[in-house]
């Protein structure tokens, strides 16, 4: 009798577990798809890469290469809620798709950010994958050979650091050197909605900030594309072939959600509009969440005054992060999961924590990756001169209106 009692125990547990597992596997399965709060908003935009009578003439009978990642997707049945791989689509169409240009974070999006992205194969389609993120950002003439035609197809999230804007321009560079279109199927910006943040100064270009723009430039990609085109960004001023299908029903000011985080690290709302405020503490000691299950929804570091700072986490290896800042190390700092929707940057966070530390020689421990994500080295310097935040803000408004001038003339909504 106490035999039979064991093992019913055993038995149950193992059931138990295996039940735990099921639900941590369809939590997994499920994790980079999130409805927006206003689902009628999102559904009434219909997306380029949906409006197939706008492109499909154009891509067939062609060797098309295709830059894309996960967020590459056809919604069917008109919901949100269904949707098909862009590559996937196209080769049930007989296009003849001869390769994938890979972003960061891979054509799957799966990838932690920063990490070197290898040539290959695509485990789904077979088809060859050339790494934009890696030994190259830029395709070169052996990687676009026999090529016809580029398509571009990548959600992005407003933010001038957003890597996929770098891939874009160098593919845009690369087509117009090779006399190859390029043809751009536009998404909603989530932070469309405002402009904001200091330029990029000419000695302070990189691939998280190639062009003269704010952190927050309130554009879709298809029509920053036609900017970057527009006014002669590429090397030596050339002009590619570029065409932008764009979206309809959409403005500047729609409640968008993507359906699919655009990154590992972007699981929602929030944390989407909360990157191009957040980013910048990645030049510093500080942590914004990376390594928990809440990424770019809260900061904190060791070295903050934890009387003042009383939201505490520990960063540790996971889905979006292998390696994340401060691993294992107790955090101090604050929940922003619950603060409103932003519609300018918030860089109170940031000056406050450092007025807050306990080692302000420590505290921008990569200045020079700071002073790339800010575009200028002034921001750094203001903040340790003790400037307040609205002093800050005023340096930059003059080059706002400016950029402002520049934008107008590439909106198409």
């Amino acid at each position: 009798m106490k035999t039979h009692k064991l093992l019913s125990r055993i038995l149950l547990i193992v059931f138990s577990f295996s039940l735990l597992a099921l639900s941590c596997k369809n939590s997994n399965k499920n994790k980079n798809f999130k409805l927006t709060t206003d689902e009628r908003k999102t559904e009434n935009i219909i997306v380029a890469a949906n409006q197939t009578e706008k492109y499909l003439e154009l891509l067939k009978g062609k060797n098309i290469a295709v830059a894309v990642n996960n967020t590459s997707v056809i919604f069917k049945n008109d919901s949100i809620n269904s949707f098909e791989h862009l590559v996937d689509s196209l080769l049930s169409l007989e296009i003849k798709i001869k390769k994938m240009f890979a972003p960061e974070h891979g054509v799957r999006g799966i990838v932690n950010g920063g990490k070197k992205i290898e040539n290959g194969l695509d485990e789904k389609t077979g088809l060859e994958v050339v790494s934009l993120y890696g030994d190259n950002y830029k395709p070169n003439k052996e990687q676009l050979k026999n090529i016809d035609l580029v398509l571009f197809d990548i959600q992005d999230v407003g933010a001038r650091f957003y890597t996929y804007l770098s891939t874009m321009h160098y593919i845009m560079e690369a087509c117009a050197e090779n006399n190859i279109p390029v043809i751009v199927l536009d998404r909603p910006n989530p932070n469309g909605h405002y402009i904001d943040g200091p330029i990029v100064e000419p000695q302070f270009k990189s691939f998280v900030g190639l062009h003269p723009v704010p952190i927050v430039y309130g554009m879709t990609i298809g029509e920053y594309a036609k900017m970057i085109n527009g006014e002669k960004w590429l090397k030596n001023k050339v002009q590619c072939d570029l065409t932008v299908i764009p979206l309809q029903n959409y403005t500047h000011n729609s409640t968008y959600t993507p359906p699919l985080r655009p990154s590992p690290n972007l699981p929602n709302d929030i944390s989407i509009n909360l990157y191009p405020s957040l980013c910048l503490f990645e030049g510093t000691n500080v942590s914004c969440g990376r390594g928990t299950e809440t990424p770019l929804q809260m900061f904190g570091s060791p070295f903050l005054n934890k009387d003042k700072y009383t939201f505490s986490f520990i960063p540790q290896p996971n889905f979006g992060a292998n390696n994340p800042k401060n691993k294992n190390q107790i955090c101090f700092g604050l929940d922003l999961s619950k603060e409103k929707r932003l519609s300018s940057l918030n860089l109170n966070w940031l000056i406050n924590a450092y007025h807050a530390t306990d080692d302000k020689d420590q505290f921008f421990s990569r200045t020079e990756f700071f002073n790339k994500l800010a575009g200028t080295d002034k921001l750094k310097k203001q903040i340790e001169e003790g400037l307040t935040f609205d002093q800050i803000k005023a340096n930059w408004q003059d080059d706002l209106i400016a950029f402002k001038k520049i934008r107008e003339k590439y909106l198409i909504y």
